[in-house]
């Protein structure tokens, strides 16, 4: 991710926490939960063998 992505995903997860605290924490695990998933996920490659360049 990005640095501009965390910043946002920090700063809407700190407006839902001014709200409601346990629905800031149930959105923080989520959001934990969606950044293990990018980051174990296998990346695509657009080279692909035995294509014509």
């Amino acid at each position: 991710m990005t640095v501009a992505e965390v910043v946002s995903l920090l700063s809407i997860l700190y407006g839902v926490a001014l709200i409601y605290v346990p629905a800031a924490l149930i959105l923080a695990g989520l959001m934990g939960v969606v950044a293990a998933e990018r980051k174990l996920a296998p990346r695509r490659s657009t080279h692909r063998k035995g294509a014509p360049s």
